[in-house]
């Protein structure tokens, strides 16, 4: 497509991306009007809401629109899989400069629908607006079906510890990325598109999971929120930790113990759970500690030992 923002015009984009979404059953009015109807027939929606901004959480020279797309749309729908819901459809608020070639926000919608696409969700609307900063703002929308919400306050002594999904490698990738690299590639794809285990969220509720969240700011950092709201503590075991061989060698290139991206490392969206000691969990599932009583504060300990370095990303913290 040739041109720019500016020359399409606000309603000119809109139908160029409009043009590109697909839809499903849950979606009974999409975009067009002046919002969208998404039926819920338990009248429960699990919502979400997540923003991305230019030079914070994504480069252009390091991901294409499209890997954006796929990104900010599975880091919000792995939000809704978390609470134990099945995502049903996405909203898109938009922010771009006029002079910005009109090939980019239309490769952003086909990434933000093919990730729709594999969690059986939908883009159903949004709005564009004109700005100096590319921004990418994302709500969510989800159905729990017949399930109660997997909250983080349920955990509870006893129960163990699992995770399904990969922890580390988009920090990895991060890595190789901000050292100029592009490989080994199944790690910076990891970091510009990560891959939630959508199903495992509802799967895991029907389990009998007791609090659950995906890993977005770091494995440590997300657990202790669970740690915080149930008031206990959560003991890890880092031999259990899955660190991959080529991880492996890329923390000895860059001087880093990989064990460090599996726990504080954030954006691969896997899914972590407690779960009722003696709980028959898939394949997929890996136990990696288990919940203990407070003795203090509620916190995340590994082998035993407090964590006294950071846990994972913080928006506010020191730079």
């Amino acid at each position: 497509m040739k041109g720019t923002v500016g020359e399409l015009g606000e309603f000119g984009l809109i139908r160029e991306l409009t043009s590109r979404l697909t839809t499903t059953a849950a979606v009974a009015l999409g975009p067009g009007d002046d919002a969208a109807v998404v039926a819920t027939p338990d009248r429960r929606v699990v919502a979400s809401t997540d923003v991305l901004l230019e030079g914070n959480h994504f480069r252009r020279d390091w991901s294409t629109a499209y890997d954006v797309g796929r990104k900010a749309a599975a880091q919000n729908l792995a939000d809704i899989a978390a609470m134990g819901a099945v995502p049903t459809a996405l909203l898109l608020g938009l922010v771009v400069p006029p002079d910005l070639p009109a090939t980019w926000p239309v490769e952003l919608m086909d990434g933000l629908r093919d990730e729709c696409q594999v969690a059986g969700a939908a883009v159903v609307g949004g709005d564009v607006v004109r700005g100096a900063t590319i921004t990418v703002a994302i709500t969510a929308l989800g159905n729990l079906g017949n399930r109660e919400p997997v909250t983080r306050s349920g955990a509870r002594p006893g129960d163990v510890v699992a995770v399904t999904g990969w922890l580390g490698w988009s920090a990895a990738g991060f890595a190789v990325l901000s050292r100029g690299f592009r490989s080994p590639r199944a790690f910076v794809e990891a970091h510009r598109r990560p891959e939630p285990p959508y199903h495992a969220g509802p799967a895991a509720a029907d389990l009998g999971a007791t609090a659950m969240t995906d890993v977005s700011d770091g494995l440590i950092a997300d657990l202790g929120h669970i740690a915080d709201a149930s008031g206990v503590v959560i003991d890890l075991r880092s031999g259990d930790l899955d660190i991959p061989a080529q991880m492996r060698d890329i923390g000895h290139a860059v001087g880093v113990d990989p064990v460090r991206w599996v726990l504080t490392g954030g954006e691969d969206h896997a899914i972590v759970a407690t779960f009722p000691s003696g709980t028959k969990l898939p394949a997929r599932w890996k136990i990696i500690g288990e919940v203990r009583p407070p003795a203090g504060r509620p916190q995340v300990t590994v082998n035993g030992a407090p964590w006294e370095a950071a846990g994972g990303w913080e928006h506010f913290g020191d730079a």
